[in-house]
Parts: structure tokens; C-alpha cells; sequence
């Protein structure tokens, strides 16, 4: 057998993982091409497929499957081992891989990443917007965040950021227009900006006030996809938005938009960040949780209230 790089099963992993060349190129941040050349050496070496290739896919042989399955707790345990030669130099480094919802992103995540990497020069951050719930170790992260703690047994969880809460919003010309609501209910007989997951499901509105709490179904003529498209619409006066307050705290500050029954406001949990317990994180991940640990969050508040005076 011909002598095989390491980082050639590295590349079948990433393939496997992204779904195909071009996904798994884009991550690495090489050409399709270079990855196709790494395969086929791979496959001659060991003088078996590995992947099975079509125009529209890529997935594993029946081989390859028995390979993936042993390299991957191969490879994570040889990444641990470099992490642990790296706390022997005088500050982390490394990178990081984070998989979180839009949300958390926009508004925790990234001031967090940016001023860890300010106090921590040699870490590199990569943060990946996903909504779906993926297996976080296979995937070859670092770390994910979701939405409230019911998370598997095997993980640890950290608050990332306070407590969420919803707002609903509308542009001052359109409540003189069409006047306030005074209760939930009322909703009715206004244009709802509604929003569909990308799993074809409608988001319903929920309200609380003491012991009493409402659902509905939210109607009207546009429906979109992202927060962010909620607030464009909102603030062309097209309709009420129903959106995480920190979306809408700037333009709420500016006049831009006007909060609707406030003492309705659902607060919900927070958002955590998980990892996995089974294995010891690496240095730049233990300094990344610990400086999460003693965070001002209000900072990203008072930053906000700076920028929109």
C-alpha cells in the first residue's frame, strides 16, 4: 500500500460531512478540484471507493461507511491531542467552529466573537447559521447553540446572552393610520406580517399577561422568511412584525418603530451554547467559555443606544 497523508482522511470526512466537493471545498477554503485529486489518491492507495459520486450527491460506499465510522473518533481524538501540545504555549490558538441560529448570531454570538478575538489574537472564529438540529460532534464543531436547555444528556450547556423576549412593532404612520390594538385578540383586523420556517410552517403569535395567555394564527398579505424581512416590512408600513426584541430595540430607540401591547410580551428562555462533556475542550474553547462566563451582555444594550441617537 502507498503511503496515505493524514490529512487525506481529514478531506473524506469533510466530503462525507458538507454533502459533497464543492461544500466541503468552500470550508477548507481550496478549489473542488484539489479535494477531487486528494480522493481519487486516497482511493488508489487503499485500492477501494470510498464515495459514491453522482452529478447531484455524494455519499458513502459501503467502505467508505466503515471507514467514517472509525475515523471520526480517530480524528477528534488526534485534534484533542494537538489541542493539548497547544496549552503548553504562552496563549490559545486554534479554531473554532460554532453552529447557532440567525438570531443568536446576529445578537449574541457575533459582539461576543469580536471582542474575544480582540482579547485572544490567535483563535479564529468560524460561526455557521443553521436552524436545523445537526449532531454538532459529527459535524466537527465546537460548539452549538440552541433554543432553551433540552439538550442530550451528553452535552453541557452554558446561557448565552439574557433572557428572550418578542415585541410586536409597527411604523408610527401606519398606527395613525389604522389605529392601536388593545388587546391580542384585535390582531385580527390587522395586516400580521406572518413568517414561514423552512420547514413549511407558519409562526404562530403567543401572548401572556399574568395567568392568561393567547395564541393566534397571525393574518395577512405578506409572508416572508426572516426577521430581518419582518422589520424591512414593518418599517415600510406594511403590517406588525412579530420579532425578538433585540432586532427591534434600535429602531424602538430611533421612532422608527413603535412597540405594541408590551405588557403582553412573552419572555422566553435564554439561548444555549453546548458542548459536548465527554471530551476535554480545547485551550481557545475553555478561554472562549470562561470569557462567555464573565460577559457583559448589557454592553451590546448600551452600544446599541450609542448607535441610534
Amino acid at each position: 500500500m502507498s503511503a496515505i497523508r493524514l490529512d487525506s482522511f481529514d478531506v473524506f470526512v469533510a466530503i462525507v460531512r458538507c454533502g459533497g466537493f464543492r461544500a466541503a471545498a468552500l470550508e477548507r477554503g481550496v478549489s473542488s478540484s484539489a479535494l477531487s485529486q486528494t480522493m481519487n489518491a486516497l482511493e488508489e492507495a487503499l485500492g477501494i471507493r470510498l464515495l459514491n459520486r453522482t452529478t447531484r450527491s455524494v455519499s458513502p460506499t459501503e467502505a467508505g461507511q466503515r471507514l467514517l465510522e472509525r475515523l471520526t473518533p480517530a480524528l477528534s481524538d488526534i485534534r484533542l491531542a494537538i489541542a493539548e501540545v497547544d496549552e503548553l504555549r504562552d496563549s490559545p490558538s486554534g479554531t473554532l467552529r460554532i453552529n447557532a441560529p440567525a438570531p443568536a448570531i446576529d445578537h449574541f454570538l457575533c459582539p461576543l466573537a469580536f471582542d474575544f478575538m480582540d482579547a485572544y489574537p490567535q483563535v479564529k472564529i468560524e460561526l455557521i447559521s443553521d436552524a436545523a438540529v445537526i449532531d454538532i460532534v459529527e459535524q466537527g464543531f465546537d460548539a452549538g447553540v440552541r433554543f432553551g436547555k433540552q439538550l442530550a444528556q451528553d452535552m453541557i450547556a452554558l446561557p448565552l446572552g439574557p433572557a428572550l423576549r418578542y415585541v410586536i412593532v409597527a411604523s408610527p404612520d401606519y398606527l395613525k393610520k389604522h389605529g392601536q390594538p388593545r388587546s391580542p385578540n384585535d390582531l385580527t383586523n390587522y395586516d400580521c406580517i406572518k413568517r414561514r420556517f423552512s420547514n413549511g410552517r407558519l409562526v404562530n403569535w403567543k401572548f401572556v399577561e399574568g395567568d392568561e395567555e393567547i395564541e393566534i394564527s397571525p393574518t395577512g398579505r405578506l409572508t416572508v422568511s426572516t426577521a430581518h424581512n419582518e422589520l424591512q416590512a414593518a418599517l415600510a408600513s406594511r403590517g406588525l412584525a412579530h420579532v425578538f426584541e433585540d432586532y427591534a430595540r434600535p429602531y424602538i430607540r430611533s421612532g422608527r418603530l413603535v412597540e405594541i401591547l408590551p405588557e403582553w410580551s412573552q419572555i422566553l428562555p435564554h439561548w444555549f451554547l453546548y458542548y459536548p462533556n465527554r471530551r476535554l475542550p480545547s485551550a481557545a474553547m475553555r478561554s472562549f467559555l470562561d470569557y462567555m462566563k464573565g460577559y457583559d451582555w448589557q454592553k451590546i444594550n448600551r452600544v446599541c443606544a450609542t448607535t441610534t441617537r
